[in-house]
């Protein structure tokens, strides 16, 4: 199915810098420290002030860059609050330092902000002999558990501590921005409550991960939920968008922001449907997970990225099991095998 979105004539802004893409609506590049190297950030004029979009990943590149803005672009009008559209890191991860360092209210819904609390809080090294066991369950090699056991506890490195208080946003909560209304819609599937932020009168949306221009978002099962189905919850959410006008403009979290909604729903739907007809295909002989992520994601297949990798694999095999055409299996040695029905 061909991907008609388009992209407007704006120039990508250099990393620290803005650009304005809509009336009060400013894009700001940050510096990501990971093989995707880039989040988008908004700040969009409020009134006598601003508020704040999504924040980075905590670090002394992004802390240089928000003191840059605090001290110029923004300098002499309050920031009123700062929205975090879901609780990973590259989105989170500067919001207690920015909420503190201004004195202003954190906004996340609230499965979100749990999951941020939890996860920045829990450094128990126990934490790891459960990742770790939940990759031997799926077939990954003692070496290659050894070798995502290095990078320990990463979610706690990579946020400043997360606001004990907030302010909840849920599904079609309405506010005020500049004198403009926006409306929150909740998608799933990547995150557990991600908000989605609509502008009617602007027709876009501020879609943070959960509609990307070139790649897809990552859709995992995480080992706190191994029988977890994130894919079903995903093309819910794929069919709940597309409620949305069909050429709204797109501000994703990577990439450039574009036109075509509907196109890329329409991608995103058919590219997971060809994935599970594609695993499906290859479990002819049950094979375990770790060998099937092995054969889709070959290039992920390493400490840093295997869990993307066995995520984004069980995500679709769990989705095939509930489904009832793949059939999970726990071997003698421990492992799960899956194959078709």
């Amino acid at each position: 199915m061909p991907d008609t979105i388009e992209y407007h004539d704006i120039e990508i802004p250099a990393s620290g810098q803005t650009a304005e893409i809509a009336p009060g609506i400013h894009w700001l590049r940050m510096p990501l420290p990971f093989r995707l190297n880039h989040i988008n950030l908004w700040l969009l004029e409020d009134g006598s002030g601003w508020t704040i979009v999504d924040t980075g990943v905590h670090s002394e590149d992004s802390i240089a860059i928000w003191e840059g803005l605090l001290g110029g672009m923004l300098a002499g009008r309050p920031v009123h609050r700062v929205i975090v559209t879901h609780f990973h890191p590259d989105h989170a991860g500067m919001a207690g330092w920015l909420c503190r360092r201004l004195g202003v209210g954190l906004w996340m819904t609230q499965i979100e902000w749990l999951h941020a609390r939890s996860l920045s809080l829990d450094t128990d090294p126990s934490l790891l002999d459960e990742q770790a066991a939940f990759l031997r369950v799926a077939g990954c090699s003692e070496e290659l558990v050894a070798d995502t056991r290095k990078g320990g506890l990463r979610y706690p490195k990579l946020v400043s501590p997360i606001p004990r208080s907030y302010y909840r946003m849920h599904d079609g909560m309405r506010f005020d921005v500049g004198g403009r209304a926006w409306r929150v819609v909740v998608g799933t599937g990547h995150a557990p409550e991600h908000a989605c932020l609509y502008c009617e009168s602007l027709e876009l949306m501020i879609a943070g991960d959960q509609v990307l221009p070139r790649i897809t978002p990552i859709v995992a099962v995480q080992a706190a939920e191994p029988d977890a189905n994130p894919l079903a919850e995903f093309l819910y959410s794929i069919e709940k968008l597309r409620q949305l006008p069909a050429n709204t403009y797109v501000m994703p979290s990577h990439d450039k922001p574009f036109a075509g909604l509907h196109a890329r729903l329409d991608y995103l739907k058919s590219h997971h449907l060809e994935r599970l007809e594609e695993f499906l295909a290859k479990c002819a002989v049950p094979m375990t997970a770790a060998a099937l992520a092995a054969e889709i994601f070959p290039r992920a297949m390493d400490g840093q990225n295997i869990t993307f990798a066995l995520g984004e694999t069980l995500s679709h095999l769990n989705y095939l099991v509930v489904a009832g055409l793949m059939a999970r299996e726990l071997q003698p040695d421990g492992t799960n095998l899956y194959g078709r029905v």
